[in-house]
Order: structure tokens, then sequence, then C-alpha cells
């Protein structure tokens, strides 16, 4: 059976986590936020409200706070048809986060500015390779995606504040491996050797408002736009027969916009519940994707490659409880559906998490609070009976697992 890798997928994915939360977008970026299943929307007390929900800063306590942390997610993704029963691929990526945030006398209006990585993968397979390439072959892959997001917020009155980011994406994929053209006119089904490096930013922006409706329970709303990218960078292409040929690389890529609504209730001062809920547009984004290799005097080569994901729906719930005013335990739980088709789905972009778990703790000292959390990733086997072009992935069966350790420190003055 071929291999084929997957190029416009991974270069897509590379502002993605692969096998991570909602297709390949994280369950959140803060520690915090994590621990509690990735609630934000209604909260206001971490630097990430500059990402999931601006409206927020003008709530924080006291007037200023600064956040800075970050986490590892380990995944562990596995792969099996009848020429590769037992395929399995484990690989820690680091996720980084900064925020700060200001918030102006009386508290009428706040300003700050956050440094996120949302996405991020990197794995390696060893699988036969597509004939003439015969043998085991090295499949690598590396992406990250860093949002630099300033922000401002206003309070429109003393429940009700609005604010929004104008900021810009970065990002980078890199991959190495066989490579059967998958939709290229006359040249489909030819298979190749390909090193491929890309970069590209792009704006992005995002509004949100928060609606106070009692001193208990906060309603929260946030919209982020999509990230239109057209990554650039070069190629080396190995053709049967033929060493390896230099090009230009352009990659198109649109990762999808997001509506998502939350509530944050406190049922006493020690309990705190929470719920988000946030909607994917996947079926706009992630429809295809397309790669151009350019060289004079060779014509150019433009690749598309189909996706067809389905839009989806994140669900998230969070409980918080603190004991003797110092000490944190937080615990939650998400699901999302696989957006994914089976006969879309490749080793390479594993997006078939389903459900996911989460614990935290938090302590305080003084200004500072250190968070620390553990979420747990899975979803079912999934078996795709026809695949991509060639059958490269026919009669194959999936299986994805991701574990997310992280720690964060805020300090308030």
């Amino acid at each position: 059976m071929l291999r084929s890798f997957p190029l416009a997928v991974l270069l897509a994915a590379s502002a993605c986590v692969s096998a991570w939360a909602d297709g390949v977008h994280l369950n959140g970026v803060s520690t915090r936020s994590i621990g509690r299943g990735g609630t934000n929307l209604g909260h206001a007390d971490n630097a990430a409200i500059l990402f999931d929900n601006p409206a927020g800063a003008v709530f924080i306590e006291p007037s200023q706070l600064f956040e800075l942390g970050g986490g590892v997610l380990l995944t562990d993704m596995r792969y099996a048809d009848a020429d590769n029963p037992t395929t399995r691929d484990v690989n820690a990526v680091p996720i980084p986060q900064f925020g700060a945030v200001v918030r102006g006398e009386e508290g009428l209006w706040a300003v700050g500015v956050g440094v996120f990585t949302p996405a991020g993968f990197g794995q390696t397979f060893t699988l036969e390779g597509p004939p003439p390439f015969t043998g085991e072959q090295l499949y690598k892959s590396w992406g990250s995606l860093t949002k630099i997001v300033p922000a401002a917020a206003v309070k429109l009155t003393d429940r009700l504040s609005i604010g929004g980011t104008i900021g810009v994406a970065v990002s980078h994929a890199e991959l190495e491996g066989p490579y059967t053209l998958q939709n290229a006119g006359v040249l489909t089904g030819l298979p190749t050797l390909i090193d491929v490096q890309a970069t590209g930013a792009a704006p992005i922006f995002s509004v949100g408002l928060q609606y106070r409706l009692s001193d208990a329970t906060t309603v929260g709303l946030a919209y982020q736009s999509e990230s239109r990218f057209h990554l650039d960078g070069n190629a080396a292409v190995a053709l049967p027969g033929l060493g390896p040929l230099r090009f230009d690389a352009d990659v198109d890529v649109t990762y999808p916009r997001t509506l998502g609504l939350g509530v944050r209730h406190q049922l006493d001062r020690q309990r705190v519940v929470s719920a988000d809920v946030v909607w994917f547009n996947w079926s706009a984004a992630f429809d295809d994707f397309g790669i151009t290799l350019t060289q004079a005097p060779l014509p150019s080569l433009h690749e598309l490659f189909p996706l067809a994901w389905r839009d989806s729906v994140s669900v998230r719930v969070g409980y918080e409880q603190t004991l003797r005013e110092v000490h944190t335990l937080r615990g939650g739980y998400v699901y999302h559906r696989n957006p994914i088709p089976d006969d879309t789905l490749t080793p390479y972009i594993p997006a078939t998490l389903e459900h996911g778990f989460s614990a935290g703790y938090g302590r305080r000292w003084g200004d500072w609070d250190i968070d620390l959390a553990y979420m747990f990733l899975f979803g079912p086997e999934v078996f795709v009976d026809t695949g991509l072009t060639g059958g490269d992935f026919d009669e194959s069966t999936h299986k994805a697992y991701a574990h997310f350790l992280g720690v964060n420190a805020i300090y308030r003055y």
C-alpha cells in the first residue's frame, strides 16, 4: 500500500496542534483555564482573557496583572493498516504564553497585550515509502502558530463591558518525507520526496463583551476572526529518476472563525462553576488547501488537497473551589465531535479526539498565584475504508491520545 504525505494538510496544521481538542484547536491557552475545562469567556482572573474575551480586562482585580506560563503537550498517535500493523508516534510540543493587563482609574477602561501559542505540532513516523522510494522512509513534520494580540476594553455601564483586539498571527511549518501528488492534473499520483519550509503572517482581530447579570453571575460572548495565511518558503523535491529540484513554495491556508458564549456563576465565597460553548467554522476554513511550487523555466505545479471538514461545537464545563483563601482546586470536562470525514482522515492530522478531562491546582503567595493543570484527551478508534487518491490510507485505523501538563505564574499589583 502506498504511503503519501498530505503536504497541504500538514502545512495547514502549522496553525493547529495535531490531535488536540476541537479539530486541531486547543481547549485553552492558559494553564488556569485548562484546569477548569478550558472555560474562560465569563472570567476575569487571568491574562488569557485577552485572547479568549478581551472584554473581561476591565474586571480584573486589582488594577494590574502580569502572567507568564506554558506547558507541554504530549501526543500519542497510533496508526495501523495491512503494511503497518502497529505504528505509534509520541511527541512533546512546548506551548508558551504571556500576557499583561492594566486597568485604568475607576475601572472604566483597560489595555493589555498578550503573546499566545494556541497551536503547534511535531511528529515523526517511519513508514514504507511508495515506489520508487521503497523501504523505510522518514515522515517528519513540525509547525507552530503564535498570536500577538494588543487589546483594549471599556466599561459601558457598571455591568456591561466591551473589548477587542487587532493583532498579527505568525505561522511556521516544516516537513520532510515522501509525498504523492493528490490533485495536480496529469501529475496526480506521482510519488516524490519533498522537504519544505514555509512561514507567513496574517492580520487577526476579535471582539467580545461581558455582562454581569448579578454579583454572582457573568455572561461572556466573543468572536474571533479567521486567520488567512499566505505561507512563503522553499522546497526541495526529488522526482523518480531525478535528483532534488529547488522550488519556491506558496501555501494558502485559512483557519476558522469562532463564536463563543460562556457563563460564570459564583455559588458562594469558595465555589465557582462555569460553562462555555464555542462554535468552529471548519466547513469554510478547512474545505481544502492548496500549494504552489514554482521554478523558472519549469511550469508551476498547483496542488489542491480536499478536506471537507464539518463545523463543530465545543462544550466545556468547569468547577473551582477555594480552600482557606490560598488553595484552589479545579476540574473540568470538554466534549467536541470529530470534524473530519473518514475519507479525508490521515495519520498526519489525526484530530479525532472528542473527550477531555482536566484537573488543576492553584496556590496564592501574597501578590503571586501559581497554577498547575493536567488534561487528558481521547477519542474513539476510527476506521477508514476508502480514503485519499491512490488508496494511501485505505482500510486503516486511527487512534489518538493527548496529555497536557502546564504551569503559570500570575502577579497582581
